[in-house]
């Protein structure tokens, strides 16, 4: 089962208060670990006989907060670390899944797109396809070339743009101003798309490499992923894994704040009509 990031929100918040909880309420035994870690040999004086010693020394010295000594630093690092983990995840996961469908409309797309034809010369989307089938078939030098780019490229891709948005959203306060609310939810997620194709795109550029026309017509140069990517930095240089970063950002950063917006504003509107 594939976690999905969108419905995944209220669930987190639920999630997150567990997570506080559990901390609360098993820190004791934490601070009893770490004693028994710490010390140092049967000849330290400080060392506890057994694990009920332990738990009567401390409530006799140092009292009931003895227990939970040093239980703010997990508070503050161990819950919302869990939250960003579930949706970082969950955009994995949901990136994984959608690799997997999209990639041979992506093979056929980046056929399409490196034809320097006129436009009323190239073939149709649907002779294209037919033409990557007869000549290489369906498999992995066919019409599902270069999935595991595919799958690096939209698996960062929604790990970041997802695990950012929501968690990044729940820490800077709602407005109450309705424009003000709607540019902090829009900044958020322009930044989201910004930053999640600032670390994806050497998949990207992985991709349009196995999946776009060879230097050599008949010989096969790049073919899988991180060595398209290695072939790409040794010869080229490591800017050359940044190959169309700004026209990538100028889609990718509006149109992930614009596709966060719709679902924020259409899912409110059903909680409230449905």
């Amino acid at each position: 089962m594939v976690l999905n990031p969108w419905t995944l929100e209220p669930c987190t918040r639920a999630h997150t208060k567990n997570c506080l909880v559990e901390i609360c309420l098993m820190h004791p035994l934490d601070v009893v670990k770490t004693r028994f870690q710490i010390q140092r040999g049967k000849t330290d004086p400080t060392n506890y006989r057994s694990l009920g010693d332990c738990f009567r020394t401390i409530s006799r010295t140092e009292g009931l907060f003895g227990f939970y000594k040093g239980i703010l630093p997990p508070i503050l690092a161990e819950t919302p670390k869990r939250a960003v983990k579930t949706f970082a995840v969950a955009g994995l996961g949901s990136g994984l899944t959608e690799a997997v469908v999209v990639n041979p409309f992506e093979v056929v797309k980046v056929s399409l797109q490196a034809n320097r034809n006129v436009f009323t010369e190239q073939p149709s989307t649907f002779s294209q396809a037919r033409q990557i089938i007869k000549t290489n078939g369906l498999g992995f030098q066919g019409l599902n070339r270069g999935l595991t780019a595919t799958l690096g490229r939209h698996g960062v891709f929604n790990m970041v743009y997802f695990g950012f948005y929501f968690n990044v959203k729940n820490i800077i306060p709602v407005n109450k101003d309705p424009t003000l609310e709607f540019l902090r939810k829009f900044g958020i997620g322009l930044v989201s798309g910004t930053i999640a194709s600032i670390i994806n795109i050497p998949f990207d550029v992985a991709k349009s490499r196995i999946q776009g026309p060879q230097p050599i017509p008949g010989e096969t140069k790049y073919r899988t992923c991180f060595k398209t990517m290695a072939t790409v930095y040794k010869e080229e240089g490591f800017l050359a894994l940044y190959k169309g970063l700004v026209p990538k950002i100028m889609r990718l950063g509006p149109g992930g704040a614009v596709m966060l917006l719709v679902y924020e504003y259409a899912y409110a509107w059903l909680q409230e009509n449905w």
